[in-house]
């Protein structure tokens, strides 16, 4: 029976993109039109854009009957278009933080309750870097997922410190101790990570910010714990905030 339900919600799914697609494609259309495109009852169709349109991603036109793709869809393709500009903007400033710590430069955003990497750039002294592109990582393991929980507001803060799983025997497992970290990040500019996500592994973020300075991402340097010993990191640190800076003011920020 769940496999039953499984597969009706992935065709219903299915469908629903469908729907987007025809429409992105006419323009506008109507229930009957869609439920031939859609091979399906008029009434299945009507349902799926009535779903669709709860959200936001459809809307009646202005000729009645007939529908378009709504205002959802420009908020979605937004949020893309806003993390495509930072990997753009910063390209070059993590290419040149590579090469002058000659350590991983990665940048992460916010991704419902984790952090994203969306753009990585190897240092020298990072021969086979793994890479982080497209994984989703924990938040309070690592310097970056600090740096973002930085930028949030008090109770979207409390809603992401749920469980805290412990990765290795150094990670931030207890609430209060987080949070005082999370502050400490405010007041720094910058988070570190020695050992908490994996052991060996060093790592410290700065917030990349946009013109309303709001944190919207993390750029973070990250190497063996061997290498990147305290003196090491303090100068990394101080190349980090200034990279992470000029990102910052390419998309608009005055903060700093």
């Amino acid at each position: 029976m769940e496999n039953g339900r499984t597969s009706e919600g992935v065709q219903s799914v299915d469908r629903a993109l469908t729907i987007l697609e025809v429409l992105a494609q006419h323009g506008t259309s109507g229930v009957t039109e869609i439920a031939k495109d859609l091979s399906v009852h008029k009434s299945t169709a009507f349902r799926l854009i009535a779903t669709l349109e709860a959200h936001g991603m459809v809307e009646q036109a202005a000729d009645r009957g007939k529908y378009s793709l709504g205002v959802g869809i420009l908020r979605l393709a937004g949020a893309t278009t806003a993390r495509l500009d930072v990997v753009q903007e910063a390209r070059s400033v993590c290419r040149k933080l590579a090469a002058d710590t000659g350590e991983t430069v990665n940048i992460a955003v916010l991704s419902e309750d984790s952090a994203l990497y969306l753009d990585q750039v190897a240092g020298s002294s990072a021969l086979q870097s793994h890479n982080w592109v497209g994984q989703h990582i924990p938040l309070h393991a690592t310097s970056n997922g600090k740096v973002l929980l930085s930028g949030l507001a008090p109770e979207r803060l409390e809603e992401l410190l749920g469980s805290l799983p412990a990765y290795t025997d150094l990670t931030i497992t207890k609430r209060g101790r987080l949070r005082k970290q999370v502050d400490r990040v405010r007041e720094d500019g910058y988070a570190v990570a020695v050992d908490e996500l994996e052991e060996g592994l060093t790592a410290a973020s700065a917030p990349i910010r946009n013109a309303h300075g709001d944190v919207i991402a993390s750029l973070s340097v990250s190497g063996p714990t061997i290498r990147l010993d305290e003196g090491r990191v303090v100068e990394v640190v101080k190349l980090l905030v200034e990279a992470a800076d000029e990102v910052s003011r390419r998309l608009g920020s005055t903060a700093g």
